[in-house]
């Protein structure tokens, strides 16, 4: 049943994903020059929705979390390889998958290359994991708990501010 669910949900990311327009090459490209913010809208978007019914969810007990580590030196070296993956090939790992499916071909190439990088991390793993990924290890927090307040008042909160972001960059035609 969860591999169903899993199909399912990602064949519903991917429509959502076509019917954005997120997967098309001028969209990335408006992204990293800052001239189109459709990505971002659709991103914060789905982290919205996100906060929303994964907290829903837990606070009805329907699901637990499992919080991972906040390793500050992991996340700055893995979104910066990220980040210049996502410049180099035009495609984040979502989008790329979403290409392929359309018919892209050289989206593949962005898909090898993350296959690629995940070989290399895998490989390099026991050396990151005494250096690097011990750089600020703050442990298994959240947000609500770091500013030790309820977690529907940070969600009130992103949503405020994104709502005037979208307003923002619809003001300025982005």
């Amino acid at each position: 049943m969860e591999l169903i669910l899993g199909l399912f949900t990602g064949i519903v990311f991917g429509f959502l994903l076509q019917k954005g327009e997120v997967l098309r090459f001028e969209k990335q490209v408006g992204f990293m020059l800052l001239q189109d913010m459709t990505i971002i809208k659709f991103m914060f978007s789905a982290v919205l929705v996100g906060m929303v019914g994964i907290y829903g969810c837990y606070s009805l007990g329907w699901i637990t979390l499992s919080i991972k580590s906040t390793k500050v030196g992991g996340i700055a070296v893995g979104g910066t390889l990220l980040g210049i993956g996502w410049a180099i090939a035009g495609f984040c790992p979502g989008t790329s998958v979403g290409a392929l499916a359309e018919g892209r071909l050289h989206a593949l190439w962005a898909i090898l290359g993350m296959l690629f990088g995940a070989a290399v991390y895998a490989e390099a793993y026991p050396f990151l994991s005494r250096t690097v990924l011990k750089l600020g290890n703050y442990g298994k927090i959240t947000l609500p708990q770091v500013l030790a307040v309820n977690q529907w008042i940070i969600i009130a909160v992103f949503i405020a501010l994104g709502f005037a972001m979208f307003a923002w960059f619809e003001k300025k035609d982005l």
